[in-house]
């Protein structure tokens, strides 16, 4: 058995049902094993390596803020750190940004927030309750679990925080009697429900939630911790539907292979924190801020016109390809539906030098955005194939 492999079944906590590839080095989408076996990754980390391995902007990016300064605590202020707020929010008209590591940390500082923004406007803690939509999912931490509308996540490790509702995805009657029943400070929804099998929800569902938020005075919090960075073709999924979420949670592809999770909270909510209610040993690192910068500055618009020349191309191989029953997803957030187990598909995939995901029963696709024409017809090819049998 692979050395590395062998010492990850000994060593290492058994959380994960891993592919039996060991991959040590890659360029571009391409990956490779301690073989020299080439894979052609559609997978990109799941949503992370926005530009692929070893890109070579990112990488001086790191480099040469690893030169300069590495860590330096949230005592006192870094460039990285400021510039990338910056960035943000003047790509997205949000005011503040919290920064952590990982997109359940994004998320809890959103639930944080909501919930003290609430505590100021009632002076009690009366209106707690965030509702979320039932096949969501928004972490893995005990309270993100709780936040999660899955029931199979809400099992061995309880009690698990109160304080979260499901709503039905695409019923907006849901959400209204949930808001007209209970005390709620927020809505928390993902555009396209990435773990649930890359689902997206309907434009009059997501204007209806704002409206929903804005009629009763809560907010309106939107999960792009999959979605966003360029991954749906717009900077972040909710620009694709006119909407403008009060607090918006991202994660993945921001760092571009290395952790980090960001919270950005718009005017209604911009004060809700204040200095002691929240923090972060290492959310704002220099060296994670400094990689993010590279990624972000580089989601110009003809790269989100390359997002969507590439989705559509997948979307035209795959429509009634054998064995394909149905294509969900924007850009390049991609779920397949097959006849077959898809599962034992990607594994097949696996053999044959392409990587793909799974999400549920479907096959899942997030290449790097700017993954070669090549490669992508190539990998393509070779997924219909594997499906088709």
């Amino acid at each position: 058995m692979n050395t590395i492999i062998q010492n990850d079944l000994t060593y290492v906590a058994g959380t994960y049902a891993r592919f039996p590839a060991a991959l040590v080095n890659g360029k571009g989408a391409k990956a490779y094993d301690e073989t020299g076996k080439e894979y052609i990754d559609l997978g990109s980390g799941i949503a992370v390596n926005t530009f692929g391995y070893s890109d070579e902007i990112w990488k001086n990016a790191v480099i040469n803020q690893i030169d300069a300064i590495s860590h330096t605590s949230n005592l006192y202020y870094t460039d990285p750190c400021t510039t990338l707020a910056k960035m943000l929010c003047e790509k997205t008209g949000m005011k503040k940004v919290f920064f952590g590591n990982s997109g359940a940390e994004a998320n809890e500082c959103a639930v944080k927030v909501a919930r003290k923004w609430a505590y100021e406007k009632y002076g009690d803690e009366s209106h707690n309750n965030v509702i979320t939509l039932i096949n969501s999912f928004h972490g893995r931490t005990i309270a993100m679990l709780s936040a999660t509308g899955q029931e199979h996540f809400h099992h061995f490790f309880g009690p698990f925080p109160e304080g979260f509702l499901y709503a039905e995805a695409n019923n907006l009657k849901s959400v209204r009697k949930l808001i007209e029943e209970n005390k709620c400070c927020a809505v928390l929804i993902e555009i396209i429900q990435g773990e649930g099998g890359v689902m997206p929800l309907s434009s009059s569902f997501i204007s209806g939630v704002q409206a929903l938020c804005s009629e009763n005075d809560l907010l309106f919090m939107v999960d792009e911790v999959q979605t966003g960075n360029g991954r749906t073709g717009e900077l972040f999924a909710y620009m694709n539907y006119g909407v403008q979420p009060d607090v918006v949670s991202t994660a993945k592809g921001l760092g571009g292979g290395l952790p980090i999770g960001a919270c950005l909270i718009g005017d209604k909510a911009k004060d809700a924190l204040k200095s002691g209610d929240h923090g972060s040993t290492f959310g704002g690192n220099p060296i994670a801020c400094a990689g993010a910068v590279s990624i972000l500055e580089r989601l110009t618009d003809d790269v989100m016109k390359g997002v969507k020349e590439r989705s559509s191309y997948i979307f035209d191989a795959l429509n009634g390809a054998k064995n394909v029953k149905s294509i969900s997803g924007i850009g390049l957030m991609i779920g397949i539906e097959v006849e077959g187990n898809a599962r034992e598909i990607v594994n097949r995939l696996l053999e044959r030098g392409v990587l793909a995901l799974t999400a549920k029963t479907k096959i899942r696709l997030l290449p790097p955005l700017n993954i070669d024409f090549d490669d992508l017809k190539k990998a393509i090819g070779i997924l219909k194939e594997e499906i088709a049998k």
